[in-house]
């Protein structure tokens, strides 16, 4: 007799999981809160398969999910949710879609967590393996389901994971070969209670690898030691002071330390990634490189002719002396942090959105002598601008193309625009990529407008 799943959510991940429980031949049925046109859609994308489905939209019951032997769900489904609490009461298991693609993948991990530079860093990771001729693969919270990747995947295949806190809450058996832990700063307050329960969350990456298995830790991040003391696995460490089995940098130089003996990888200058996150990022591409004996001539062509990621630090535009950066993935304090201090230039930043729990005070310390004006968009407007009242120069607008308009007219020759929100994008946008489309597509509007000087505003 077949097995039941219920996945909660016709998401990237709920249809990932549901392709992957139709092939391995279970029974499905997949219950969506969401009724509309684009729900129905992905329904149909299914195909023939689909009349083989059970579909529940626009609502969910506990009389869908009663009888089901296992609960799929998406990251984004809060444990309060109905159909989380209804498989609670019905002591039916409830796993992640990353637990269900562990389960059935075929090949190595790589796995990155942190709470900024995951998607650069993976990114990276995958470009280096497959320019050693490694099947990589690319997935998770950049984009692209884990569990639906696993139907193509060979033994020899390396996927290389990029995993959210949420992807981690509810992991039971996954144990990557490779765990890469970048960073950790305050974020996703409105879903973890406090700094312990996201960091617990975090640390499931390490949770079930051994003395085989690898991790790779940011050695100058302040919870470094207690990360450390959780690890089962063998260590490498980015960032200085260099110690043995390390990445570092040195005079202008990223180096490893292989068992006491330093060599050279790629200079700095020959860098198209900026700032110094962007190089811890690197180094950590870098150490995974060596633990899959990859050349250090590889990773140093592949370095030099990594430009980063649309939406992360991307440059758009520059007329009238001002340039545009589009930095929509920034959602935490810090990671706008890391944007404002790669410019050596006056910013007028582009902030607001969706307020993850944030303490927006951090940025007082370089608002001051680095910011030239913040303009505010979103539900988040007042918060921010409370928080770092007296910095700076604070405008509101309406929307972001009014943003784009506001900020372009409070900068001079010289200065930099930057959409670097510190925020979620679900007040006024689908998702991050959405905003920085948004955002890119105003910008190239205000320049048409400029070419005409009888449409633009003069400054």
């Amino acid at each position: 007799m077949k097995k039941t799943a219920v996945v909660v959510g016709l998401g990237i991940s709920g249809v990932g999981a549901s392709l992957l429980l139709r092939k391995k031949g279970w029974k499905v049925k997949v219950t969506e809160e969401i009724d509309s046109p684009q729900v129905r859609a992905k329904i149909a994308s299914f195909g023939k398969v689909a009349s083989e489905m059970e579909f529940e939209i626009g609502k969910h019951t506990r009389d869908f999910i009663k009888g089901a032997d296992l609960v799929v769900t998406s990251p984004g489904v809060r444990d309060e949710s109905g159909p989380l609490k209804w498989a609670k009461e019905l002591k039916i298991p409830v796993i992640d879609e990353i637990e269900l693609g562990y389960r059935f993948c075929p090949a190595r991990i790589v796995a990155v967590t942190g709470t900024n530079g995951k998607s650069t860093t993976v990114t990276l990771i995958g470009k280096i393996l497959k320019a050693a001729g490694y099947d990589a693969v690319v997935c998770g919270n950049i984009g692209s389901s884990f569990a639906e990747k696993t139907l193509s995947l060979k033994k020899d295949s390396v996927v290389v994971l990029e995993l959210s806190s949420f992807q981690l809450q509810r992991i039971d058996t996954f144990r990557p070969y490779v765990s890469v832990f970048l960073n950790l700063t305050q974020n996703h307050y409105d879903r973890h209670k406090d700094l312990k329960e996201y960091i617990n969350a975090k640390m499931n990456i390490f949770m079930n690898q051994k003395m085989g298995d690898w991790a790779i830790l940011n050695y100058e991040d302040k919870n470094f030691k207690q990360v450390k003391k959780r690890i089962k696995s063998r260590v490498l460490y980015f960032g200085n002071p260099p110690t043995k089995d390390s990445a570092y940098l040195n005079d202008g130089t990223i180096y490893i330390n292989v068992k006491g003996k330093p060599k050279r990888v790629v200079s700095t200058d020959d860098l198209m990634l900026q700032g110094q996150h962007n190089l811890k990022n690197a180094m950590a591409a870098i150490l995974v490189g060596l633990i899959f004996k990859v050349d250090i001539e590889t990773m140093r062509d592949v370095l030099k002719s990594f430009r980063g990621l649309e939406h992360r630090c991307e440059f758009v535009e520059k007329f009238g002396g001002v340039r545009f950066i589009n930095d929509s993935k920034s959602t935490t304090v810090d990671s706008a942090i890391c944007a404002i201090n790669a410019i050596n230039r006056p910013v007028i930043l582009i902030a607001g959105g969706r307020d993850k729990g944030s303490d927006f005070t951090l940025l007082r310390s370089i608002a001051e002598n680095k910011l030239k004006a913040i303009v505010l968009i979103g539900e988040s407007r007042e918060k921010i601008k409370t928080q770092l009242l007296g910095t700076t120069l604070m405008h509101e607008a309406d929307d972001l193309s009014d943003a784009v308009n506001l900020s372009f007219n409070a900068a001079e020759k010289g200065d930099v625009v930057l959409l670097s929100p510190m925020c979620a994008s679900f007040d006024m946008f689908k998702n991050f990529e959405h905003r920085g489309e948004i955002f890119k597509e105003a910008v190239i509007l205000l320049k048409e407008k400029c070419s005409a000087p009888e449409l633009c505003k003069t400054r």
